[in-house]
Order: C-alpha cells, then structure tokens, then sequence
C-alpha cells in the first residue's frame, strides 16, 4: 500500500476515554496489595524480548498491581460459577479466565504477556496459567502467496479466525487438552501439525496477538458473527504513540540483522548482507507498507474496546494505566 497519500495518524482515531479512569504510574504502583516476589536476572532475561528493557521495578510498579486487580476479577468469576452451580443444581467445573493482549507490533505485547503469565501464577492459589500467541493460528505461507496476501501477514485476513474461535470455544466449553498451533519466527511460518502447544486444563488462558480485539476478523455469517474477543474474561490493550513503535521496529530489524538473520535458515536471511543505512531503510519501508496501514485501519481503532490500557513512554516502559469503569 501506498502511504504517500495516507492523511491519518493513529492519534486521529482515538475516542474520548470517559470511561476509563486513568492512573498515573506512581499511583498505579501503590496498589499492589501482596505480591512481593523478587525477580533475579536470570528471569528478567527470561521474561523479556529483543530490544526491550525489562527491570523489576517495571514488574513490581505496573504488573504486581495488575495481577492484583485480576485476582479480584478472577475470584468473582470464580464466586460466580459457584453460585450458578448451586443454582442449577450441578457440580462443573470452573472454566478458563480468558485475558486478551493486544496491541501493535514492537509495542511489546510478548513481553507483557510473558510477565502477566508469570505474575498471575504467583497469586495465593498458584493457578495454572498458559499462554497462547494468535501467530500459530496465521494462514501458512502457502496459502498466504496462494491468496497473493503474503504482504498482508498480520492483517485480519491473514488468520484462520474460524480456527482460533473453534480453540477458544473448546476453551469456554470445558474440554480438556487441546492442541495449539505453533509459529516460529526463523522461517516465518506455522509449524507442522507434529510440532504444537498442549493446552491441558488451565485456570488462567492468556491469548496474545494483534488481532484479538477486531470484529472484522472473520466475515459475517447468515444470522450471527462471533468474535474472538467474545470469548474474553478481560482484555489489555497496550499501547505506545507511532514515533515509538517506529523507533523500536526499526531497532529491533537492526538487531535482528545482526543476529538471526545471519542464519541461511532464516526467512531474511536476504537481509543479513545490509548495512545499517540500508536496514534503516528497508525497516522504514515494511513499516509504511505493512505495519503501519495495519496499525491504523485494524489495531488502533481497537484501543477502547479494551477492559485496561497500558500506555508505554519512550524507553518501553508503562507511564500511564487507563482501566474501564466499572
């Protein structure tokens, strides 16, 4: 696509947030009621993804209180499956509290994912918590070039929206293990069906990924469309201004260059002989071309559909938190 003509910034479709509150980050970390774990390094090193800072003040200020305030959504959803049991006279057990992670690329939503997994699993009934990236759930490569959509990986047609919402209904219906498809990043492409992710009866579900909030996933059926996001208990939406998801793609394409890109087996490995001027370039270029047109017209404009916001400054790290009234 071409964005020459393109004469709308993501700051353009931002709706008035009145009903969200919004906490500044020296008041959001005064929340945190009891989670005191320390982090060592080891784990910070763990937690974190390429070119984005990770400390534990980060975890202690934004997500011990985060996790707190999900202990309270998760235990009235508990309270509440206890008490339709009783009302309908049965003895089920209590399903999956879904979190939803969305947000654009570079913005850090891994990252963010991978600490909230860790974090909720330190809660005072230690639940099981697992996580799920929607990229397992992308069309293969095959079928993307098949399309002529292969430019267009990450936007809504890009997934197989029919079988991602078949995983979270079995999720939502109570069945057991169920398998999960897998996406790696060095060949830029889904997995073979040998190689997938057991999900297995956990207490908590994190799904991650840039299109979990969209309502324009799928096209509409006769009668009725259902969502991804239908099947969320909560959903984070984590956000940063375009200069900075900019900045920080084109850094992490620099480091990616310079790391696995030099592997013949990765998909860009054609870019590996770039210097720093040319990779500069060419990270500007699939950005104008691809991220953001997707960014404006599919992810951004999904913001306020979210339960909480987490807004990041310049060096990747949470200023600002907007949570929907309740």
């Amino acid at each position: 696509m071409n964005m020459q003509n393109e004469q709308h910034t993501p700051e353009q479709h931002t709706p008035i947030d009145s009903p969200f509150t919004s906490i500044k980050r020296e008041n959001w970390k005064k929340l945190n009621g009891h989670l005191k774990h320390k982090f060592s390094q080891h784990d910070l090193d763990q937690l974190h993804a390429l070119n984005e800072p990770l400390n534990a003040e980060e975890i202690e200020d934004v997500y011990f209180p985060l996790s707190h305030l999900l202990g309270i959504h998760i235990e009235r959803f508990q309270d509440l499956h206890k008490s339709t049991n009783h009302f309908f006279e049965k003895n089920e057990s209590t399903l999956p509290f879904i979190i939803g992670i969305a947000g654009s690329v570079a913005v850090g939503k891994s990252t963010t994912a991978r600490v909230l997994q860790r974090v909720l699993s330190l809660l005072p009934n230690k639940p099981k918590v697992d996580l799920v990236t929607t990229d397992g759930f992308l069309y293969p490569n095959h079928i993307l070039n098949e399309r002529d959509i292969m430019n267009r990986k990450g936007f809504p047609e890009s997934y197989d929206a029919k079988k991602l919402i078949q995983f979270l209904s079995a999720i939502k219906s109570g069945m057991g293990s169920l398998s999960v498809p897998l996406y790696s990043h060095l060949e830029y492409d889904v997995l073979p069906d040998d190689q997938q992710q057991l999900i297995d009866h956990p207490d908590i579900l994190i799904v991650e990924g840039i299109n979990v909030l969209q309502v324009n996933s799928q096209r509409p059926r006769k009668g009725h469309s259902v969502f991804v996001s239908d099947f969320f208990d909560y959903s984070i939406y984590v956000h940063a201004s375009e200069k900075n998801l900019l900045e920080w793609y084109t850094n992490r394409f620099e480091s990616l260059r310079r790391t696995a890109f030099q592997n013949p087996a990765s998909f860009f490995h054609r870019y590996a002989d770039m210097n720093a001027e040319e990779s500069i370039q060419m990270a500007h270029q699939i950005w104008n071309e691809i991220n953001k047109p997707n960014l404006i017209h599919n992810i951004l404009p999904t913001r306020y559909r979210a339960d909480l916001i987490l807004e990041k400054g310049s060096h990747h790290f949470v200023k600002n938190v907007k949570v929907r009234k309740i």
